[in-house]
């Protein structure tokens, strides 16, 4: 049989036809199912097999992808507890697949090569609700500066059993979730970026809490393109609304339960979040671990299981912590000035998601209120699992306040691993804690 189908993708800069070829051979050794998916403009090829348990969907990244991407070939595969067909895969970036085990899970991998078997690593995990199954893998135009999050479970809290100094003993027990799809900022919120949505902010009624701390004023940075820090939890998302409302999207905060009255000014813990609205808001902790993760599975960091000086902005200690490559003491790149030591936003690599710092640099803000197991966890706290958790309703007896995540500049090895949380008052502002947002999808 042979199928042609041809269709358009708009991305940001071009228009190119997306050209499907469908195949279907049999062979012995079980390879079938070939199907060949060429893309043309700039002649990227796009490869999809299915062998045994796998499927190969290979995928050319166009403009409106993460820049470092751009241009690419990047390759994907499902792999489960059986076989799989392809019914269609659209200029989209949706794959529909049939003959799913219903109730079990999928796992899709990527890789950038074929070559000698593809370096393939994990991208996201699919829970198949039917035996034919719809996912957005891509999202070919997310919106300027964000990256897509793929809806799908993922395993979060500290799955390497790290206990004692280094341990993450309020992320036990490890536990498989679902995160619906959303877009994340790419890099933490910088001075730049700070700057002009406070501008437009402050001149349309909103008002900040100008304290500042640790010898620097509040909404500070190093340099324009280094991320904004003495920034409390409040500021912060008064701010994503202005940001929401600057942009003509729908605020996501407010300050009563009808969701009429936006919040712009003050300090208080009543705000009341339109989870549905297309504005920008704070990750929720899940979120945020998901998106860290970056993909992959099981693994201390967003790339790996070990950290160094070329990896994150952190403080090195090679001799507290086996999985510490180094150099020890801070990082020499970036002590120029004086403190605090931060990087500029986007200067390490980034992770499966295309996000930058998501270890080290600074903390980042997050919509949760924090919780330890005391002895269990309270209603709402990811830890318990679901779908899309949004964390305790209130603070717990302790006085907490909210999470943060994702380890500092001053902060040892053990500080940057995707699954340690740490915790402020949202009145609290520091040089370690930044913010980026994300919106649904």
């Amino acid at each position: 049989m042979l199928l042609t189908a041809i269709s358009s993708i708009v991305t940001n800069e071009f228009s190119c036809a997306l050209k499907l070829y469908f195949n279907w051979s049999r062979c012995k050794n079980g390879t079938a199912n070939q199907i060949i998916i060429e893309v043309r403009k700039t002649k990227p090829e796009i490869l999809i097999k299915t062998r045994l348990h796998s499927l190969f969907i290979g995928l050319a990244l166009l403009a409106g992808v993460h820049h470092a991407a751009a241009q690419t070939a990047q390759f994907f595969r499902i792999a489960g507890p059986a076989a799989t067909t392809i019914t269609a895969f659209n200029p989209d970036g949706t794959l529909v697949w049939s003959d799913a085990l219903a109730g079990t899970n999928y796992t899709v991998q990527t890789a950038t090569s074929l070559a000698g078997g593809g370096n393939w690593v994990d991208y996201v995990q699919l829970f198949a609700t039917n035996v034919v199954n719809t996912n957005l893998l891509v999202a070919f135009n997310p919106p300027p500066g964000m990256a897509f999050i793929p809806a799908g479970m993922f395993n979060m809290g500290d799955t390497l059993g790290d206990v004692g100094p280094d341990g993450a003993m309020d992320a036990l027990p490890v536990t498989n979730l679902y995160v619906s799809a959303f877009y994340m900022d790419v890099n933490i919120v910088d001075s730049n970026q700070w700057v002009s949505v406070y501008n437009w902010a402050t001149n349309n009624g909103y008002a900040f809490d100008p304290d500042g701390g640790f010898g620097w004023p509040g909404h500070s940075a190093k340099a324009a393109n280094q991320p904004v820090f003495n920034v409390d939890w409040y500021d912060v998302v008064k701010w994503s609304n202005a940001r929401s409302q600057q942009a003509g999207l729908t605020p996501v905060y407010y300050t009563d339960t009808n969701l009429t009255q936006v919040y712009m000014t003050g300090d208080t813990d009543a705000v009341y979040p339109n989870w549905t609205a297309n504005g920008y808001r704070l990750p929720t902790e899940a979120e945020w671990e998901k998106a860290a993760r970056g993909g992959l599975s099981g693994l201390r960091f967003p790339w790996g299981d070990t950290i160094s000086g070329s990896q994150a902005n952190y403080y090195g200690d090679t001799n507290a912590f086996s999985y510490d490559l180094g150099p020890n003491n801070y990082n020499l790149a970036f002590t120029g000035g004086g403190s605090p030591y931060t990087s500029p936003a986007g200067y390490f690599a980034p992770n499966g998601y295309g996000l930058y710092d998501m270890a080290g640099n600074v903390f980042q803000w997050c919509w949760d209120w924090y919780a330890a197991p005391n002895p269990y966890y309270p209603a709402g706290s990811p830890y318990l699992g679901g779908i899309d958790p949004h964390g305790p309703a209130s603070d717990d007896q302790f006085g907490d306040g909210r999470v943060e995540r994702g380890g500092f500049w001053n902060g040892f090895a053990n500080d940057t691993t995707c699954a340690v949380r740490n915790y402020d008052a949202p009145n609290g502002n520091s040089t370690f804690v930044g913010f980026r947002c994300v919106r649904g999808h």
